[in-house]
């Protein structure tokens, strides 16, 4: 059964209604995606791993989070949500199904070091940049 790909402004919540801006992303990160962003991200990426957010923000800061008056994530976090997101997203645009998407990205990959997708995209930035340049390869026939 395939799903709608979904864009990274809809993986994190973000409402759909908005003024279309190129910095409308950047912006709410900078101002602090709400923690409700991340546990829709996690809902996503891994339905069935209660624990998984915490590999983007740590227990007790997520909890210190929630507790807070505005309950915002830094932009850090928020970077490294959307960053993730992203990933996501492309993943979904090629593979069409979620399962298929989480499945690829579970993985461990030849063409970075064994590694899975998922776990290098979540360390670093370039890691992030390697694994959607890899779904680019897989999307345009690059032989992955």
């Amino acid at each position: 059964m395939a799903t709608q790909p979904a864009s990274v402004e809809a993986l994190l919540g973000m409402a759909a209604g908005r003024p279309a801006s190129r910095l409308a992303l950047a912006a709410s990160i900078e101002h602090g995606l709400p923690v409700a962003a991340l546990d829709r991200l996690a809902d996503a990426v891994a339905p069935d791993d209660a624990r998984f957010k915490f590999r983007l923000v740590p227990k007790a800061t997520l909890e210190r989070r929630r507790r807070s008056a505005s309950q915002r994530l830094t932009s850090e976090e928020g970077d490294r949500l959307a960053r993730l997101a992203k990933v996501f997203s492309m993943a979904m645009d090629i593979y069409g199904e979620s399962a298929r998407a989480r499945e690829f990205l579970a993985r461990p990959h030849p063409m970075l070091d064994g590694k899975p997708p998922l776990d290098v995209a979540l360390a670093t930035s370039p890691g992030a940049d390697l694994v959607v340049n890899l779904l680019g390869r897989a999307a345009y026939g690059g032989g992955v």
